[in-house]
């Protein structure tokens, strides 16, 4: 049986692959690791220092603050004017088409004064600028009463805004300034308008140049730290000089991490990473032997590991939010709705322990995230509902609380009004938390899991197919019910998963519906039998395991429930209608496959545990006398033989458990079938 599932080189495979997996997730911790991890205080304004002496590693530069940088950024911008280039081609463009109009067409209309006097007013006008309209209320919007005018010899000069024109501005003079004998409606006859251009044009590109040379020379620093001085000692308050001058020595201390240093650092991540992944590989190989089965179970809980360690080093790197509002409590609810809480609780402590290596409180990370995570999983010891899962984040945001309070007071001695923004950040924490449901059915989706939720809610009595069962083959229903009794009470003594089982043993026998009258239990005088030849019977009664295959994929079962269907009789015989015709035909070889099951045989301890109480159950109907003695018999007989066809071979059900089984199967069916007292009758 046991010693027929896995050969030693599958067992070292599957080992291999679990940790060739933990070793990627470290890898991609690694690669994923915040550039400034290795500044390791934790400082705050106003706060005390807690660590030890702190004196200047190296020399490093005190670097302004941001506001202040931002704000002397600002001064340089509004102090800094900007350039304007003088187009001198547009002058003598615009006069030469002025006298070239005038000789083609106005010349014998308009005397040659009026020329004259236009050309003049537009030269000095030209010589003075000519500014767009646009331009000149941007400037004085931003407050700007000078620019600054380079000229044909690359010179600056600060020139006041007043100075230039605007096209309307220089129409306007023209005729203001025309004087006697010099007609206005002949003049306008010229279109003077025509011939109006700006010379005086902004330069972005060199206000721009201009402006990133002043900003650089902006010097980033205020001062100088020398080696070994001193910055700070324990319990000296934080003022905002020295916080400065910390924060500078962490970006100074940021800006060396690179070449060797990091890659140490690197190195360093990538190892405890990998020690911490490592143990908990061997925990699951040594302790939970029925989750290393399938690989997927491993790619399930590294995904839900580097989805949390990952969150919290880019988080740790980018500053997205704050760190209270990551719900780690999600993996472990994760992981018991689906698994046992000692799975739940080590992989959890494994997420904390390498996510603590980017926070910057680590112990007070620690302490927090365990408690949160030890309450949700004692909440959790019994998953029978989805309500449960919203009662235990409120729990969880409890724990927060408490444990958070208690630790701020621990570390200051007070509590500052500065805290209460984090019970906001659990709050939020705690609206992810009550979302986990809806994860649940998507890891559902995505894994092929069935929770134990969603077995409690298909073995409800009023689910569609346990209630048509019940109303169309009632003999049936009864018998799956006292089979989903003897499962259960075996699967807790052997360590099998109990819900499933009796899940399992309530939906084994639904493909009965299509022909009850067909099947012992549901027969009333009449037995169909009789009228049709021993295979024929044969295919009925099989036909039973594929109807009921065929059922719960159309009312969309898990997997793990149909293969309760799929297995329960295994590769056996009908051994009713075989071994009739065997004596129906005497001396000739009869050919067993009309008889035989599709199977396959059950290939865990669930599917094994419900093929023997499945014949177990339908034997002991068969029994005269429930006798103490009749009813054992009739366990060893049945189970014995199912073990001799080789039916749990598949199985990791060991000899110990076939003995246990048997024990409990007598125990339960002597209860179910015990003598009743005869009522007396009232005498008249």
């Amino acid at each position: 049986m046991w010693y027929a599932r896995l050969s030693i080189p599958g067992k070292l495979r599957g080992h291999l692959n679990t940790f060739s997996i933990f070793l990627f997730v470290a890898l991609c911790v690694m690669l994923l690791a915040p550039s400034g991890q290795g500044f390791q205080y934790e400082f705050n304004k106003g706060k005390p220092w807690q660590y030890e002496l702190l004196t200047a590693p190296y020399d490093f530069p005190i670097y302004k603050g941001d506001a202040e940088l931002r704000l002397e950024q600002d001064s340089i911008r509004q102090a800094m004017k900007p350039v304007y280039t003088y187009d001198r081609e547009v002058m003598a463009s615009m006069l030469n088409q002025l006298k070239d109009a005038y000789d083609a067409n106005l010349s014998t209309s308009i005397p040659h004064r009026y020329f004259a006097y236009v050309q003049s007013q537009l030269r000095r006008l030209y010589i003075g600028g000519l500014i767009g309209l646009t331009d000149q209320l941007e400037r004085r919007a931003e407050g700007r009463l000078e620019v600054q005018l380079l000229d044909e010899d690359n010179v600056l000069t600060r020139v006041p805004l007043t100075r230039f024109y605007t096209l309307k501005e220089a129409y306007e003079q023209i005729y203001d300034n025309a004087p006697e004998g010099i007609d206005r409606e002949v003049l306008s006859q010229m279109n003077i308008s025509k011939y109006l251009k700006e010379n005086i044009l902004y330069s972005e590109a060199l206000s721009q140049k201009m402006l990133q040379e002043e900003l650089g020379k902006l010097s980033r620093s205020t001062g100088l730290v020398q080696q070994g001085e001193r910055i700070i000692d324990r319990g000296e308050i934080i003022t905002p000089h020295t916080h400065n001058i910390l924060r500078s020595l962490r970006l100074e201390q940021e800006k060396r991490m690179g070449g060797a240093q990091s890659r140490i650092i690197n190195s360093g991540v990538l190892m405890s990473t990998m020690i911490m992944l490592l143990i908990l590989g061997m925990y699951l190989i040594l302790f939970c032997t029925n989750f290393m089965r399938e690989i997927k179970n491993v790619l399930f809980l590294a995904c839900a590991l580097l989805l949390f360690i990952g969150l919290t080093e880019l988080n740790a790197d980018y500053e997205w939010f704050n760190g209270h509002i990551i719900p780690y409590v999600v993996l472990p609810i994760m992981i018991r709705t689906f698994f046992d809480s000692h799975t739940a609780l080590i992989t959890y402590l494994c997420c904390i322990l390498c996510s603590a290596l980017f926070v910057s409180e680590p112990l007070y990370f620690i302490i927090i995230q365990l408690m949160a995570g030890l309450v949700a999983i004692i909440n959790l010891q019994s998953l029978t509902s989805r309500g449960q899962l919203i009662r235990a984040a409120f729990m969880v945001y409890i724990a927060y609380s408490i444990t958070s309070i208690s630790m701020v007071l621990l570390r200051d001695g007070t509590i500052g009004s500065e805290y209460w923004i984090v019970q906001l950040y659990y709050a939020i924490n705690l609206i992810f938390l009550t979302f986990t449901y809806i994860l649940v059915f998507v890891v559902e989706k995505l894994f092929g899991y069935v929770s134990n939720v969603s077995l409690v809610e298909l073995s409800d009595m009023n689910a569609p197919l346990l209630r048509e069962l019940s109303e169309v083959a009632p003999g049936t229903f009864q018998h799956s019910l006292q089979v989903s009794i003897l499962c259960t009470e075996a699967a807790l003594k052997v360590g099998a998963d109990v819900q499933l089982i009796r899940t399992g043993a309530l939906y084994h026998d639904i493909g009965k519906i299509r022909n009850p009258s067909y099947f012992t239990e549901n027969q009333g005088v009449v037995n169909p039998h009789l009228s049709l030849t021993c295979d024929e019977s044969a295919s009925i009664i099989i036909r039973h395991v594929s109807d009921g295959i065929a059922m719960a994929q159309k009312h969309n079962l898990p997997p793990q429930v149909i293969e309760f269907i799929r297995t329960h009789h295994g590769r056996g015989l009908t051994k009713y209608f075989y071994n009739t015709y065997c004596n129906e035909h005497p001396g000739q070889e009869v050919d067993p496959t009309p008889f035989t099951y599709p199977g396959p045989n059950p290939s865990t301890k669930e599917t094994g545990i419900l093929m023997l109480a499945d014949a177990v159950e339908a034997s002991s109907r068969s029994l005269k006398e429930h006798t103490e003695q009749g009813i054992r018999q009739l366990i060893n007989r049945i189970i014995d033989s199912i073990v001799a066809e080789g039916l749990l071979n598949d199985t990791p059900l060991t000899f110990r458990d076939i003995k246990t089984i048997k024990e409990v199967f007598y125990n339960k069916i002597r209860t179910m079938y015990h003598s009743r007292i005869t009522y007396p009758e009232k005498q008249k």
